[in-house]
């Protein structure tokens, strides 16, 4: 009763600081959201509203799923989010952690709630669950944690406990991957900075790009993305700097074997601790009804621990002791210069990711970010650890400064597409991967689509603006594939015989120019060759790497039978293979996966595939001393909405490598504007 009382003053208080007349909704062309009103709080109001209008659904699915509610709206199919957000304690998290908030981003957390809170008020109709409201910023800062850890590899390895099966699968890491570049004036030949923002997310659902606009007049202006239930942009750009992410792969997730005595006692360093016991309770709907379900777990000295038949694993991660993830973005958009922005950083709340910054002052920064813990030496950190000594139980985690950077190389530029962050920049300028303890885990390798964004800013010494674009739009592999996973180059070496059945279909990929365009027979049949290896051949893959003569040839056939099956003839484009499908409009489409356009696609019908992952925002900041100059396009449009025009209205600019530029001008702003109104 007290919690209520005190959650319904607060309410009241932010709510009267609130005036929905003083906010300003603008949409423009492309109904992109911008956002003006006085305050930061308002401004998250007003954000949330706009949101809800477009994707109010997503948004209620990821808070349901962060807060343990996910199986009462979806049933069965919810109780994996719902486990996992219990398993971790994130309620408890929260709850313990949020007095580190600051109060000026509790109020932005309070504003962008209230308005969502509005927004289902009005429209009841549109609420999947009624006891997800009112929303709460604890709430909010639960779903934070639950993105966090699952992108921390926590969901993953919770499932491969519960499964008995503890194999990484590496190639899954690999498939859909992001890029970024950035540019000073010692590169680029107008003598302006340049950043293209190229993260590759999945096209719809909780981790799909929302593009937006917000500016209050507390010195907030910023442009960019943002996923559904986020209070604020993400990455992005505002009028000084801009910055974007890819992700990395450090080690920031472990897991312990526990040595058991008797029943639920463990020893540690010959002291025998007791696992408290633990159950994560989700309801599922069984033909209208709401059937309560148990699971039980446990927790150690190490963290949240599972049983399964081998015995009993405790997992830890750092994300499991921090939640300033969300503020550290909100704050990152609001520096004004790099010593801003880097001061921030060292806030350490983000988990693995890389980071591209540049802005109007001719400043590029690169940095391998996340929160890697210190362990002790003379373990196996990429494999379960002992969890029968203290030594594994590590507390702390690196410094910012002690962890791979760049800042404003000779060269003029960083790149990085998910590969090695000590190849970041020009060849003696990058930083010593000698310096960096092996159990950082940062990647060691290449991958194709870094191999061909090093080739191609290594072939000019200046680029210009329109040749920064063509390198960002390339959708070639290298004439060497360097795939981090497997070895496909020996197909290319193969020769068969005049008569031999498979002698057309190898002799066009053989003479394959490497383009993964529309029109292209070569891409075609290659992608339905690497999704075929990739679904039948993962183990070989797993086990081998190198892909042998004969197993190339069995794959080659089956490929074969598979295209004249679903086809009719052999010569298929990669378009008449690989669509990209929104409602009733499906159009063929370029790239494939570990291209610098990467595309990841799904069975679709009739031996097609749809692309689900892969280019879903793209957007170009070129600076000057005046500002930034922006051009964006998102794969099918701002709304999820299918009676909205702007629910598609992007696909066919997506599809033929358009732009759209998007203003944080407010004069140009209104003047052009679709429809301006206040979220009420």
């Amino acid at each position: 009763m007290k919690k209520l009382i005190l959650f319904i003053l607060s309410t009241n208080l932010i709510f009267s600081q609130i005036n929905p007349e003083n906010i300003d909704i603008v949409r423009d062309s492309y109904g992109v959201p911008h956002i003006f009103a006085k305050t930061d709080a308002e401004a998250a109001y007003g954000l949330a509203w706009a949101h809800a209008e477009d994707d109010f659904e997503t948004i209620q699915l990821a808070y349901l799923a962060g807060n343990s509610m996910l199986s009462n709206h979806l049933g069965l199919e919810g109780a994996p989010a719902d486990f996992i957000s219990k398993f971790i304690g994130s309620e408890e998290i929260v709850e313990k952690k949020y007095s580190e908030i600051s109060d000026e981003y509790k109020l932005v957390l309070e504003g962008y709630a209230l308005g969502l809170n509005s927004y289902a008020k009005k429209f009841p109709n549109k609420v999947l669950y009624k006891k997800l409201f009112p929303l709460t910023p604890k709430m909010m800062l639960r779903y934070g944690q639950l993105q966090l850890f699952i992108r921390s590899k926590g969901g993953e390895w919770v499932g491969k406990i519960l499964s008995d099966d503890t194999q990484e699968d590496y190639i899954d890491q690999n498939l859909i991957g992001s890029n970024f570049i950035a540019m000073n004036s010692n590169k680029t030949k107008s003598g302006e900075s340049f950043l293209v923002i190229n993260t590759h997310q999945p096209l719809e659902g909780p981790t799909s790009w929302y593009e937006a606009h917000i500016n209050s007049e507390e010195g907030t202006n910023i442009l960019g993305t943002l996923y559904p239930g986020t209070p604020h942009i993400l990455i992005g750009v505002n009028e000084n700097l801009g910055w974007s992410h890819t992700f990395n792969n450090l080690d920031i997730f472990d897991v312990y074997e526990l040595e058991m005595t008797n029943g639920l006692n463990y020893i540690v360093d010959g002291k025998e601790y007791k696992l408290e016991k633990d159950k994560a309770r989700v309801k599922i709907k069984v033909l209208g009804l709401k059937i309560p379900i148990n699971r039980k777990f446990y927790r150690s000295i190490f963290g949240p621990t599972l049983k399964n038949k081998k015995g009993f694993y405790s997992i830890r991660a750092p994300i499991l002791h921090s939640i300033n993830a969300l503020e550290q973005w909100w704050r990152m958009g609001k520096a004004k210069n790099f010593n801003e922005f880097y001061k921030i950083l060292k806030m350490k709340g983000l988990t693995g990711v890389n980071i591209a910054y540049a802005d109007r002052y001719d400043t590029i920064f690169y940095m391998s970010d996340g929160l890697i813990p210190k362990r002790e030496q003379g373990y196996n950190w990429k494999e379960i650890v002992p969890g029968n000594t203290k030594k594994t139980l590590w507390t702390e985690t690196y410094d910012i400064e002690d962890l791979p950077q760049v800042i404003q190389p000779k060269s003029g530029f960083i790149y990085n597409a998910n590969h090695s962050p000590f190849k970041s920049t020009s060849n003696d300028e990058n930083p010593n991967q000698n310096n960096f303890n092996p159990d950082m885990g940062f990647e060691l390798f290449d991958n194709n689509r870094s191999t061909r964004l090093k080739k191609l800013i290594d072939e000019k010494e200046k680029i210009s603006y329109e040749e920064f674009k063509e390198i960002k739009n390339d959708n070639s592999f290298p004439e060497k594939f360097t795939y981090s996973f497997m070895d496909i180059n020996p197909l290319f070496n193969m020769n068969l015989g005049s008569n031999h059945e498979l002698k057309k279909m190898l002799d066009i990929l053989k003479s394959w120019d490497r383009k993964t365009d529309i029109d292209s027979v070569g891409a075609g049949i290659y992608g339905v060759l690497y999704y075929h290896l990739l679904q039948n051949y993962r183990g070989y893959i797993l086990k081998n790497k190198v892909l042998s003569e004969e197993i190339l040839l069995g794959a080659l056939k089956e490929v074969k039978s598979y295209i004249i099956k679903n086809f009719g003839y052999l010569e298929i484009t990669l378009g008449d293979f690989q669509k990209l499908v929104r409602g009733n409009i499906e159009l063929p489409i370029w790239g494939l996966p570990d291209v610098v356009t990467t595309m990841v696609s799904t069975k679709y019908k009739d031996g097609k595939r749809r692309v689900i992952a892969g280019e879903s925002y793209i957007g170009y900041i070129r600076f000057d001393k005046d500002g930034p100059t922006i051009e964006s396009v998102i794969s099918y449009g701002n709304s999820e909405v299918p009676e909205s025009k702007h629910y598609d209205d992007q696909m066919q600019l997506y599809q033929n490598f358009k732009l759209k530029k998007v203003s944080m001008n407010k004069e140009e702003i209104y003047r052009d504007a679709l429809k301006i109104y206040n979220p009420h």
